[in-house]
């Protein structure tokens, strides 16, 4: 960390003022007439809503039966938890945006948003390599699996991803509290992201240093969980082919499957967005690829992780005949 601050104070300017003349920001989110922006609250409050019942079903089921009180569905259920508290740190504001005039939101607030978003966001990552490794344990090293992966092991990890999580993006979250806001504050964009923040500092002084720190450390977090991921289940698969029962192969196919399809499409609509932000993307390009990560795929990864796995759909059976 010291040698992070120190190359900063050796890039950026010395004499930075960081007495912020923009109090609050305007996020634009999806400008349209008032007809269709209480469409869209309709169709996002639904998914919302979707999202919720469709994550704390997988935590309940989970809880209930037990059954599934093995690592790979306590990672499960965490999981889901994750995603919960992933879409609460942005799509409520944007549906108060959507009825909103002003659709304002505080300097603080802002800044607030960013650090809980991608915090969430980095913990995601780590939690995706823990299910892989998970995998990688159960099918490739099934001998060593009960005694590596005890469940105080399994809760240590989660741990690990919640702390690690919310200390990674501080670094970043601090050098914006520093730049000189002056004054365009119009975001295109239905949340507080890093490369609209990152583009309105630019427009009042120059910020390389800050541009390529945010840069490098989105880069290094998304490419190292992405690629150890990739590697994890090339390994696994491989195992998986020399499996001689065609039923334990068609079994672990289909975990994997599951695994892979959230991984695909969370990371190919982030690595759009935040490899290189404030690099100057289409117009209106990186709200649809944050709108798909961080709304859609918290909608889906229910829907991915319970179709393809009978014994979450057993239990999911049970918790949903309760109510």
């Amino acid at each position: 960390m010291s040698i992070i601050l120190l190359f900063i104070r050796y890039v950026e300017p010395l004499n930075l003022n960081t007495s912020h003349a923009v109090n609050y920001f305007i996020l634009l989110g999806f400008p349209s007439r008032w007809e269709i922006q209480s469409f869209l609250f309709s169709i996002f409050f639904v998914t919302y809503i979707l999202t919720l019942f469709g994550n704390m079903a997988i935590i309940c089921a989970v809880h209930r039966d037990h059954r599934l009180h093995t690592p790979m569905y306590i990672l499960l259920a965490n999981f889901s938890f994750l995603e919960i508290c992933y879409v609460n740190s942005d799509v409520p504001n944007m549906l108060v945006n959507f009825l909103s005039k002003t659709k304002t939101i505080s300097f603080t607030r802002c800044l607030l948003q960013l650090y809980f978003f991608f915090s969430l966001g980095t913990t995601e990552c780590l939690f995706l390599s823990i299910m892989a490794y998970d995998r990688f344990l159960a099918i490739c090293r099934p001998l060593h699996y009960p005694n590596i992966m005890t469940t105080k092991f399994c809760y240590g990890l989660v741990r690990f991803c919640w702390v690690y999580g919310f200390l990674w993006f501080l670094i970043p979250v601090i050098l914006i509290t520093q730049l000189p806001f002056c004054g365009p504050n119009v975001i295109d964009d239905f949340l507080c992201d890093l490369g609209p923040l990152l583009a309105l500092a630019s427009a009042c002084i120059p910020i390389p240093g800050t541009v390529l720190i945010c840069g490098t450390m989105s880069s290094l977090l998304i490419f190292a969980t992405f690629f150890y991921i990739i590697s994890s289940y090339t390994l696994v698969l491989r195992a998986v082919m020399q499996v001689p029962s065609s039923a334990s192969r068609k079994k672990a196919f289909s975990t994997c499957s599951s695994h892979l399809a959230v991984v695909c499409l969370f990371y190919g609509s982030v690595m759009l967005t935040y490899v290189s932000p404030g690099s100057g993307q289409a117009k209106g390009m990186q709200k649809f690829t944050t709108l798909f990560y961080s709304v859609l795929t918290p909608l889906f990864n229910p829907m991915i992780y319970s179709l393809r796995n009978k014994e979450m759909k057993g239990a999911l059976k049970k918790v949903l005949g309760g109510f």
